[in-house]
């Protein structure tokens, strides 16, 4: 992979563009939201986002889009692994996520598939938990004090 730089705060617009160009809800992101965010750019264009919603020691991992001109150069695994360390600086101990698409690629990084019926109030509380991802999401969690 190139030289990437991943950032903290990306343009909130940039993000909502990126995520609805990979078909994933915008709805609930807000300016907040950004405070949690990282991207990674090249010629000033944003190609890759991820986001986290901290919970103390649980996390909700959120929002994770390359661009298409960018799938399988390694950005969505720098991005992922770059929040995995963040949450865990914020003392998560679990990161959780909704997936419909990307199951196979956080199987591939460690994460676990898990009944909803498993999930933390923190989490069950959120949006994107409570109402945005449909309910045949995959649900899924990693550990962040084993790695």
């Amino acid at each position: 992979m190139d030289n990437m730089d991943i950032f903290t705060n990306p343009d909130e617009s940039s993000v909502k563009n990126l995520l609805s160009e990979s078909g994933l809800p915008i709805a609930d992101i807000t300016a907040k939201h950004m405070e949690h965010f990282f991207g990674c750019d090249s010629d000033s264009k944003l190609e890759g986002v991820v986001g986290l919603e901290l919970y103390g020691a649980v996390a909700l991992l959120r929002s994770l889009a390359v661009a298409a001109s960018r799938r399988s150069a390694g950005l969505g695994s720098a991005l992922v692994a770059h929040a995995e360390r963040y949450a865990r600086e914020q003392g998560a101990k679990s990161l959780y996520l909704l997936t419909t698409t990307a199951e196979a690629f956080f199987l591939r990084r460690g994460y676990a598939r898990v009944s909803r019926d498993e999930a933390p109030a923190a989490i069950k509380g959120t949006r994107e938990f409570a109402g945005i991802c449909p309910a045949s999401s995959a649900f899924m969690v990693k550990d962040l004090t084993s790695s």
